[in-house]
C-alpha cells in the first residue's frame, strides 16, 4: 500500500515522503480499514517535529494521521462488531505512534471504531472524529448545558466549530471568540462573536451582562480572561492548558471511543452537527497540508484523500 512517512522528527515537512509499505497486520479485535479520507489536526503536525516526545512513544517509520473514514475489509479474530463492506470512522490513535491514517489502509482497534454518519461526505466523515469528539469530552466535562451561558475560546476554528454546535444543540448560549473576519461565521453557526485580544474579559462580560456559566478553551493563553468572566459556581475546561487544573479546571485529553465517535455522528445525522470542510490533499500533499494548518488561520478541516 501507499502511505505517507518521516524516517525521523523534523521541523521540515518536506521530509514527509510517499511510499510503498507492506499492508498492516491486522491484531485481534481490530478492522482493517480501506482509507477513503482522513482529517488533518494540528497534532499531527506537531507528533511530526517531537513535541509530544516525553509521552507518546515513537517507532520509526512514522505514518501521521489520527482521523479516518473508510470501507471495511478485513476483521481481526473476535470482532463481530463489524463486517467487510461496512463504511465506518474513527479516531484512530495508538499507544505507539507509528502507523497512522495517512495511507490507504490502517488497522484499528474496534474499540475506536463506530458506522459513518449517512448524511455525511467521505471528506466530511474523514474530519469529525478528532476535533469533534474534542468539541464533545471538553462540553461534556462542564456538565448539564441546557439554559446555561458558555464561552468558548476559539470558536471559528476546527474545534471550536463544532463545539459552537454541540453547545447550541444542548440548549446553551454561546459566545464565541473570533477575529472580526470570523464573526459573521460565528452567527451563522448560532454563537454571539466577540473579538478576542486586549480587554477580552470586558467584551465578554458586556456581551453575556454579567458572568459566564462555563467555558472551553481551545487555543490556550486565555486563562486569566476565563476566570475573570467565570461565574463562582461556573466550571471551565482546556485542551491547550494543563494548567487550568490548578485553578478548578479540567485539562482534557481525548481518548479514542467508538460509543463518543457515534454520538457525533447521530448528531450529524440529526441535522444537529456539520462539517466544513476547507481544503482535500493527495498522499503526496502531506507535506502543504501540514504547511497549510500550521498558519493557524484556517477556518473549516483540512483532509488527505489517499
Amino acid at each position: 500500500m501507499r502511505a505517507a512517512v518521516y524516517d525521523a522528527y523534523t521541523e521540515n515537512f518536506d521530509d514527509i515522503t510517499v511510499r510503498d509499505l507492506p499492508d498492516p497486520k491486522l491484531p485481534p479485535a481490530s478492522v482493517l480499514i480501506e482509507v477513503k479520507a482522513a482529517g488533518v489536526n494540528p497534532v499531527d503536525w506537531k507528533l511530526v517535529g517531537g513535541h509530544l516526545d516525553a509521552f507518546m512513544p515513537t517507532q520509526f517509520p512514522v505514518t501521521p494521521g489520527w482521523d479516518v473514514a473508510g470501507v471495511v475489509v478485513g476483521l481481526g479474530f473476535d470482532t463481530p462488531e463489524f463486517s467487510i463492506g461496512d463504511e465506518v470512522i474513527a479516531y484512530a490513535r495508538k499507544d505507539v505512534l507509528s502507523t497512522g491514517t495517512f495511507a490507504e489502509k490502517v488497522a484499528v482497534p474496534v474499540r475506536a471504531v463506530a458506522a459513518k454518519p449517512k448524511s455525511l461526505s467521505w471528506e466530511q466523515a474523514g474530519a469529525l472524529p478528532l476535533a469533534g469528539g474534542t468539541a464533545l469530552r471538553t462540553l461534556n466535562s462542564l456538565g448539564a448545558l441546557e439554559g446555561r451561558t458558555v464561552l468558548i475560546h476559539g470558536a471559528a476554528g476546527g474545534v471550536g466549530g463544532f463545539a459552537v454546535q454541540i453547545a447550541r444543540a444542548a440548549g446553551a448560549r454561546v459566545i464565541g471568540t473570533a477575529s472580526e473576519a470570523n464573526h459573521d461565521y460565528l452567527r451563522g453557526l448560532g454563537a454571539e462573536p466577540v473579538t478576542y485580544g486586549e480587554g477580552l474579559a470586558e467584551r465578554v462580560l458586556a456581551a453575556a451582562g454579567g458572568k459566564v456559566d462555563g467555558v472551553a478553551d481551545f487555543v490556550g493563553g486565555v486563562l486569566d480572561d476565563t476566570l475573570a468572566v467565570l461565574a463562582e459556581d461556573g466550571s471551565h475546561a482546556s485542551v491547550a492548558d494543563p494548567t487550568v487544573a490548578e485553578h478548578g479546571g479540567r485539562y482534557i485529553w481525548v481518548r479514542p471511543d467508538g460509543d463518543e465517535t457515534a454520538r457525533l455522528g447521530l448528531l450529524v445525522d440529526e441535522g444537529k452537527l456539520s462539517v466544513d470542510i476547507a481544503q482535500t490533499y493527495g498522499l503526496d500533499e502531506v507535506p502543504q497540508a501540514f504547511k497549510d494548518s500550521a498558519t493557524g488561520h484556517v477556518r473549516g478541516k483540512l483532509v488527505i484523500v489517499p
